[in-house]
């Protein structure tokens, strides 16, 4: 890690709390299992609420099931700097997905705080709710519930069990009537900063710590059903069958050649969850769920490879006499990084005595809503091979350290009572 003789956070707290959260929910030696509002979320939640409040913020829960933390400002009406993450994780997921984010952001407040620095609008810290989107297979739900844009259904969808989204606020400890009385203020919030692993190869490749982020490729995700007819293994001709699981095959085989067929384009596709019915050894397949992710930074060529894969699902339908359904769960465009940001953290970075790559994200972050009511800025932090939602997730301590000091230069200047907000 390049030296960094004037470092202001306090990185011994910072990594000592990024190792405590890691203990709720834990699954074997590095592994988290933090389902979005489960028990082990509410209480990962309420130990980030003891730090916010450790920091010197104000800190409570949303109708949404947000975590949000507010240290005032000299200026109530000045624009709000907000930084923060999720804390949230897959089933089978890393101890630094989205959580650097949150406590880095904590350790950034804390540290001006404890400095003396005067800011001039309130900067408030949020671990949104339900990022990840595995539980109820639709993500970013917080963020979306914070700026007014959930859609009519969002409450009762239902996890695997049965469970739905309503009830499961409910058992969380929200009022879902809190809603009705919650409307997104426009302007309030000036800028959105959140710092996040990279969860892919880059910056490893590059021999690079931290990276500026240019822009979020836009997800979409899709959930389809094949309808065939079920019948004996052993005595249904090969020409004669209806075969739904088949038919999924065929699809998954041509969205990954589709995806693959510009090799320069950081086109994505992802067939990540399958269910067959009914699920026997020697029955034909009746009928198959599953879903696909979609995702490129360029919105024309993925809506391109949507119609081109459409049309597969339907020729293959056709071809084996099966009936099908798509519904779309997440359909987002690319939301691209404010220059003006981009230029703060090529400032800060460089006084550090770094110059970071800059690169796109593939995966989605909560950044992608803030995108649509202020301006935002990314840092990601290099991670092991790249790997993430994997117990094997790592970035190391000195990584870690750098971004969040990033971070907090970048905050000192923006939320400075002179002003780092664009006229």
């Amino acid at each position: 890690m390049p030296t960094l003789p004037h470092t202001q956070i306090n990185a011994e707290r910072l990594h000592t709390r990024i190792q405590e959260l890691a203990q709720i929910g834990r699954i074997g030696e590095t592994g988290v299992c933090r389902l979005a509002l489960s028990k082990e979320d509410r209480e990962g939640v309420e130990l980030v609420k003891e730090w916010m409040e450790e920091a010197g913020m104000e800190a409570f829960i949303d109708p949404f099931a947000n975590l949000v933390g507010v240290k005032r400002g000299s200026q109530p009406d000045a624009p709000v700097l907000m930084l923060g993450s999720h804390i949230d994780s897959q089933p089978y997921g890393g101890r630094y997905d989205g959580a650097i984010g949150v406590l880095g952001a904590i350790e950034v407040v804390q540290s001006l705080s404890e400095q003396g620095f005067s800011h001039a609008g309130d900067i408030e810290v949020v671990a949104f709710c339900d990022e990840e989107g595995c539980r109820f297979n639709k993500g970013l739900f917080g963020v979306r519930g914070m700026t007014g844009k959930l859609e009519a259904d969002e409450l009762d969808r239902a996890d695997k069990n049965g469970l739905t989204r309503r009830e499961a606020l409910i058992q969380f400890g929200c009022d879902p009537a809190g809603f009705e009385g919650y409307s997104f203020q426009e302007g309030r919030i000036g800028a959105f900063l959140e710092l996040h692993i990279e969860q892919g190869p880059v910056l490893e490749s590059l021999d690079e710590p931290i990276g500026i982020v240019t822009g979020i490729s836009g997800p979409l995700w899709l959930t389809v059903e094949l309808t065939g007819f079920a019948g004996h293994a052993g005595s249904v001709p090969m020409s004669m069958r209806h075969d739904a699981l088949l038919g999924c095959a065929k699809i998954i085989v041509a969205l990954n050649e589709l995806v693959q067929r510009n090799p320069g384009a950081p086109t994505v596709g992802t067939v990540g969850s399958l269910a067959v019915f009914p699920d026997s050894r020697n029955i034909i397949p009746e009928k198959v769920s599953f879903t696909i992710d979609l995702r490129d930074i360029d919105l024309m060529r993925r809506n391109e490879l949507e119609a081109e894969l459409l049309s597969v699902i339907e020729n293959v339908s056709l071809e084996h006499g099966l009936t099908y359904t798509i519904r779309e769960d997440t359909n987002s465009e690319p939301r691209y990084c404010a220059e003006w940001i981009k230029e703060t953290l090529r400032k800060e970075a460089k006084e550090m005595g770094v110059t970071p790559p800059e690169l796109m994200s593939g995966p989605f972050h909560d950044s992608l809503t803030m995108s649509y009511v202020c301006d935002y800025g990314m840092i990601f932090v290099r991670c092991l091979e790249g790997i993430s939602h994997n117990p094997k997730e790592y970035a190391s301590p000195n990584d870690i350290t750098l971004g969040t000091e990033l971070l907090y230069r970048a905050a000192r200047r923006i939320a400075a009572p002179e002003g780092g907000f664009p006229l």
